[in-house]
């Protein structure tokens, strides 16, 4: 399809969408999408302990139709898209997938799910799969970047209180999904449009507690299906969708929105490679203190010696992770720990799991400990005007501890571990998987899943390896999970 005969932005992402192969994907990309894959993977894994994802599991389980791919966890293959939704919901559920900035999108949570659901459902192979998941996390990327504000340092969809990750990350699903099918550039590109009347989501829930944020990359990732099958019915959307009078833009940003981040370079630079993986399954302002207090453990600085701290960090994230500071000094449950800058710096300092910190560090049991609460009223958090300046391509942080023997130990983090400034090895990738699915699936499954990932673009079909994670050794929710409210205050999505 030429860009004339479907002139719209939709019409340019679906011919990139259409023409884009694994083999002409850079190196480093290429590299990355089965990274991607394999972290989506084990974050789906351990979210099945969460209550919210037995409702999801069991509704979908209930609800049967016709087999055509795998929900993690559920024993009975579902219909494509109901396997693209529980799966996008737990992708999304710990607050532990990766991050675009400055955009701060979450893509992989649902483009990777919707893309696992229409290759096993479509019967494609893994070097397919490694594309079209490339293409979605482009579109995604892109389209969230069409509407940050460079001037405001900001996310207009987040001004508007709307939840950027599953509005664009639809439409990345989407053009995924339809690629996947078989789809022409001009189906990718209707399959878009459609799924321009599907996106959804608001962020009030971030704000005054709810569990539905979980459920908003299950939307999106089932929403690409859908649009995508449709498409392929014949179902057409508008070749304006994104950019006309009454199209999306306009709709979602009262056409506060830039069109040079969709089109500069499409088709020849790619975003994959620089998206930020977590490392840690806290909110991604706490990162670089958590890193700054691992750095002084390393120098010898112990709970016991705190006489105060001072965590300084960017001014805008100071509402998520320093108030109000006597809340984020007392987290009630393991959940809020997640999202409180003295918890998480407390945490680092008495030493944890994975990567540094992993998810047996926020139960609600630590969030209570008295000892940990007694060193969490010592800390306190500001915003920094060095900080402020680095913010939002980077979230830093510089810590200061003054011990009882009236030393003072600074440590600065400046550069996001997990970003392209500091990337996070297979090695390390491979740690944080195991992590995460300790206790859900045997060893030999580990080692299973882990090769024919880090093999995807050798890969025959998908449908194998997914089987492996339908029949979990403990599925249940645990007794001390993260519960499924927050009082987190975020007005991001981090």
């Amino acid at each position: 399809m030429s860009t004339s005969a479907y002139p719209g932005l939709v019409g340019q992402l679906g011919q990139m969408a259409a023409s884009t192969t694994t083999a002409s994907l850079p190196a480093e990309v290429r590299a990355s999408i089965p990274q991607r894959v394999l972290d989506i993977l084990g974050l789906c894994v351990a979210a099945t302990r969460l209550p919210t994802s037995a409702t999801v599991m069991a509704l979908a389980a209930s609800e049967g139709g016709r087999p055509q791919a795998t929900a993690i966890g559920v024993p009975e293959r579902l219909p494509a898209a109901r396997a693209a939704f529980v799966n996008g919901v737990l992708a999304h559920s710990l607050d532990y997938d990766d991050t675009h900035l400055p955009s701060i999108l979450h893509p992989s949570a649902s483009v990777v799910p919707a893309a696992l659901a229409a290759a096993e459902y479509a019967a494609r192979p893994g070097f397919e799969l490694v594309a079209a998941v490339a293409v979605g996390l482009e579109v995604a990327v892109r389209i969230g970047m069409a509407g940050y504000s460079d001037e405001h340092r900001q996310s207009e969809f987040f001004e508007h209180g709307q939840h950027a990750t599953s509005i664009t990350g639809a439409i990345g699903s989407a053009a995924a999904a339809a690629k996947l099918l078989g789809g022409s550039a001009e189906t990718c590109a209707h399959a878009m449009a459609i799924a321009c009347s599907m996106a959804s989501g608001i962020i009030e829930a971030n704000r005054t507690g709810g569990t539905v944020k979980r459920l908003h990359c299950g939307f999106a990732a089932q929403s690409g299906v859908t649009a995508a099958l449709l498409a392929h019915g014949g179902i057409t959307g508008a070749p304006t969708a994104l950019e006309g009078r009454f199209g999306f833009f306009e709709a979602f940003l009262r056409d506060r929105w830039d069109a040079a981040p969709i089109l500069d370079g499409l088709g020849e630079a790619w975003c994959a490679a620089d998206i930020f993986y977590k490392p840690y399954p806290a909110n991604h302002f706490t990162h670089a203190g958590i890193d700054a207090a691992i750095s002084l453990r390393e120098r010898g600085v112990r709970p016991g010696d705190v006489a105060r701290a001072e965590l300084r960090v960017a001014s805008p994230t100071v509402r998520t992770i320093g108030e109000p500071l006597a809340d984020k000094q007392r987290p009630a449950t393991g959940y809020q720990a997640q999202f409180s800058g003295p918890y998480t710096v407390a945490a680092a300092l008495h030493g944890g799991h994975g990567l540094g910190l992993g998810l047996a560090d926020f139960t609600d049991a630590l969030a209570a400990d008295p000892a940990r609460r007694e060193l969490m009223a010592r800390i306190t958090v500001v915003g920094d005007a060095r900080c402020d300046a680095i913010y939002p391509y980077q979230f830093p942080a510089i810590l200061t501890i003054e011990t009882a023997d009236g030393a003072t130990h600074v440590a600065e983090v400046l550069t996001n571990r997990g970003g392209p400034g500091r990337p996070l090895s297979a090695a390390e990738l491979a740690t944080k998987f195991a992590d995460n699915v300790a206790g859900l699936l045997a060893a030999d499954t580990v080692a299973a899943v882990t090769g024919d990932i880090g093999d995807l673009g050798q890969l025959g079909s998908i449908a194998p390896t997914m089987a492996s994670l339908q029949f979990l050794d403990s599925p249940a929710a645990l007794a001390d999970s993260p519960p499924a409210t927050s009082a987190s205050g975020s007005v991001g999505d981090v």
